[in-house]
C-alpha cells in the first residue's frame, strides 16, 4: 500500500524499530531526525528529487516490509544517465514479499523513464547508502546503514547485480604511525601548507568554506552527487551540536584552503542505548552515554585536484588522529571508501586500518 498521508508515514518510520527490536547491533536513529530526512518541507534534498513510499502489510494488519523509490534529478544531471533509485528497504525474510516490494519500486521508476534501478540509497550517496554484506560484528558508525544478513540473498534472488562496493575501515591507537608523521612534516615544509581547526564562533563562515571545497574535491567520484548550498546548510545545522572543533581541520596555503578533513564523535555509540528512538525520555540516555564516546567517525577527507599528490592528505590524517586521541577517541572508523579508490584504500592500510564492513550498491535493469 502506498504511503499517502502522515499516518502512513508514521508507520513507514516506525517499522524498523519493531523489526530490529531484538538485534543489539541495530542503532535506532531519533525518529524526529528520520521524519526530517523524509519531509520535503524540511529537507532541501527534495527540492531536486521526489519519492514514493510503500508499506507491506500482513493478514493481521501488521507491517512486514517497506520500500521507497527515488527520482534524483541532481544525479541524472551530473551523470547524464537514466538511473532511478530505491531505498529505505526493510522486509521480513520472505522472498515473495521482497520481490513484490522491489517490483513496486521498479514499476514506479520505469514509469518515470528510468532504465536502471540502483540502491539502496537512503535517499542518496550523501546520506547513508549501500547494503551491509560483511560485518565484523559491531554496530554501524554514525551515518552508516545496517541490515539483517539475509537481505543479501533477497537482493540476489531478485536479480540485482553488484554496481560497487563501499568499504569501511577501523583502526587507531595512542599514536599515529611515525612514518605518516614524517611524510606529513615534509609535505608541510615543501608545500608551505599550514593547518588550522574550525572556529565555532565563525561557524557559518567555516561552512561557506566547506561549500566551496566539497564539490571540487569529490567531483570525479563514482556516484557523486553535488550538494546544494541549502543541503550543506541543512547538514551543518543538524551536526553542529556534536561538532568538536579540533576534528574539523583545514589545510591552507597562502591564505587559501586547499583541503579539509571532517570527523565527528561516533554518536551512534550513544544512540544505541535509546531503543525506542523517541526524544523523551530516551534523549536523557543518549546524553548520558554521549559523554563516554571513545570512537571517532572520519566522514570526509579531501584535497582540491591541483594539490593532490603532495602528501597533504597525510598531514590531514595525522592531525585528525592526534586530535581524536586528545579528545578521548583513540579509535575511529574511516569510510566509506570506494573499493576501486586505490589511493585512499592504500592510505588507510598504511595507517594500519583494516576493512571491517563492506556495503554493496546494487543495480537492476528495468
Amino acid at each position: 500500500m502506498p504511503v499517502t498521508d502522515g499516518r502512513g508515514l508514521d508507520r513507514f518510520i516506525a517499522f524498523p524499530y519493531d523489526h530490529y527490536r531484538h538485534d543489539p547491533l541495530w542503532v535506532p536513529q531519533l525518529r524526529r531526525d528520520v521524519r526530517i530526512l523524509l519531509s520535503p518541507d524540511k529537507n532541501p534534498f527534495w527540492e531536486h528529487a521526489e519519492a514514493q513510499y510503500w508499506l507491506a502489510v500482513g493478514p493481521d494488519g501488521r507491517t512486514v516490509g517497506r520500500i521507497g523509490a527515488i527520482k534524483n534529478d541532481m544525479h541524472n544531471k551530473e551523470h547524464h544517465d537514466r538511473v532511478g533509485f530505491y531505498g529505505f528497504f526493510e522486509s521480513i525474510n520472505d522472498r515473495s514479499l521482497a520481490n513484490a516490494l522491489f517490483d513496486t519500486a521498479a514499476a514506479w521508476l520505469r514509469a518515470k523513464g528510468f532504465d536502471t534501478m540502483r540502491g539502496p540509497m537512503n535517499p542518496s550517496t550523501n546520506d547513508d547508502c549501500g547494503l551491509l554484506i560483511k560485518n565484523d560484528g559491531t554496530p554501524p558508525s554514525l551515518m552508516m546503514p545496517y541490515n539483517f544478513s539475509y537481505y543479501e540473498a533477497l537482493h540476489e534472488h531478485y536479480g540485482f547485480t553488484k554496481a560497487k562496493d563501499l568499504l569501511a575501515y577501523d583502526g587507531g591507537g595512542a599514536e599515529a604511525p611515525e612514518r605518516i608523521l614524517k611524510i606529513g612534516q615534509r609535505a608541510m615544509e615543501r608545500s608551505g601548507v599550514t593547518l588550522r581547526t574550525l572556529n565555532k564562533k565563525r561557524f557559518d563562515d567555516e561552512v561557506e568554506l566547506i561549500k566551496k571545497l566539497y564539490n571540487s574535491a569529490w567531483e570525479k567520484n563514482w556516484g557523486f552527487v553535488p550538494l546544494t548550498d541549502a543541503e550543506i546548510d541543512h547538514l551543518a545545522k543538524q551536526l553542529k551540536p556534536i561538532v568538536v572543533p579540533d576534528l574539523v581541520i583545514f589545510a591552507e596555503r597562502a591564505g587559501e584552503v586547499v583541503g579539509f578533513a571532517v570527523s565527528l564523535p561516533d554518536f551512534n555509540l550513544a544512540l544505541l542505548h535509546n531503543r525506542s528512538g523517541r526524544m523523551f525520555p530516551g534523549i536523557l540516555k543518549v546524553l548520558w552515554y554521549a559523554r563516554k564516546i571513545n570512537r571517532a567517525r572520519v566522514m570526509l577527507l579531501g584535497v582540491i585536484p591541483e594539490f593532490r599528490g603532495r602528501a597533504i592528505d597525510a598531514v590531514l590524517y595525522h592531525r585528525t588522529w592526534e586530535n581524536s586521541v586528545k579528545h578521548g577517541m583513540p579509535r575511529g572508523e574511516a569510510g566509506w571508501i570506494l573499493e576501486d579508490n586505490i589511493s585512499m584504500n592504500k592510505a588507510a592500510l598504511q595507517l594500519g586500518f583494516r576493512v571491517t564492513k563492506t556495503y554493496r550498491v546494487y543495480d537492476k535493469t528495468l
